[in-house]
């Protein structure tokens, strides 16, 4: 038999395969723990900050975000769990069975107050929004270390048209070096140089930003939290005292660049463009862009000139 006699022919239907069927969703174990002397029932899983939430507690964060692993750096979110000799993170501790847990002790209100009065101290959180409340809330008064301690004198790195670093504002929470790495873009153009005292945020070598590997996606802009990384042209409106996030208008849609379907949020003032961000919770982006969604937005007001008409 020649090898054409082995081909299937065209009027016989070939059979049809099984039809993929899907997994069957596993049940969620609930776990029964004690927050502030409440019951509350947990996914098996969960950390001890989503159990607070779904209960209705304010935790303050700092060095978390939804999209990122956590690292526990800032102790911010620290609580007291029955039987531990220390206070734990609730951002990354996982919740299990009969745990009772305190957020609003002696102990918590004063480790947190603590943390905000020796980052105050040392970082401007000037750009943090909730800082202030944070220090009303748990009494914190960072210039009673002294008046040098609250100089953050340090020049701002201005080097491309897109965004400013201001160190004077880093508090080494390590998001920006999770977002240009593993969590996101696998660029690792940042990481952290130094030990102790000298530990700072750098480009490989401390070669200058435009020539380190950065591809100006802007991730490290959206993870930042106290505005140690920012839109060029926030900062500049910031400078200028023209900055108003109370008369912004949010808006969102889809990036026009590519099919992938981006969400954006296009932050609005005085009727121009001001920064574009992207939602935590989308399924496609998690908050993440590349350089034209984040940065790819000039172009909407690029006013013509009126030759170009005639």
């Amino acid at each position: 038999m020649n090898e054409s006699g082995l081909a299937p022919s065209a009027l016989i239907p070939v059979p049809r395969g099984p039809v993929p069927e899907v997994p069957a969703r596993q049940a969620v174990r609930m776990v029964d723990i004690s927050i502030d002397g409440k019951k509350v029932f947990a996914s098996e899983g969960s950390t001890i900050l989503e159990a607070a939430r779904q209960a209705g507690i304010d935790t303050p964060t700092l060095c978390f975000l939804e999209n990122l692993t956590p690292v526990n750096v800032c102790r911010l979110c620290v609580v007291e769990l029955e039987g531990s000799r220390v206070l734990v993170p609730a951002c990354s501790r996982k919740v299990e069975a009969g745990m009772a847990i305190r957020t609003d002790s002696e102990r918590v209100r004063l480790s947190r107050k603590m943390v905000l009065e020796f980052l105050a101290s040392s970082v401007d959180l000037s750009a943090w929004p909730e800082f202030g409340g944070y220090c009303e809330r748990y009494g914190a008064h960072p210039e009673r270390f002294g008046k040098d301690a609250l100089d953050h004198k340090q020049l701002v790195k201005i080097d491309n048209e897109l965004y400013v670093r201001d160190y004077a504002k880093c508090v080494l929470c390590y998001k920006c070096v999770q977002a240009c790495g593993v969590e996101a873009q696998f660029t690792f153009a940042i990481g952290v140089a130094g030990r102790g005292f000298d530990a700072h945020i750098s480009t490989e070598f401390e070669i200058p930003l435009p020539e380190s590997a950065c591809v100006y996606c802007g991730n490290c802009i959206g993870v930042c939290p106290t505005g140690a990384l920012m839109f060029r042209s926030e900062y500049e409106m910031r400078q200028e005292g023209r900055w108003n996030e109370a008369e912004q208008t949010k808006t969102d849609t889809i990036c026009p660049y590519c099919g992938v379907g981006c969400d954006l949020t296009v932050h609005t003032q005085d009727g121009k463009i001001v920064k574009v961000t992207s939602p935590l919770d989308h399924s496609v982006t998690h908050g993440h862009l590349c350089i034209k969604g984040r940065f790819g937005w000039q172009f909407v007001q690029i006013q013509p000139a009126l030759q170009d008409y005639r």
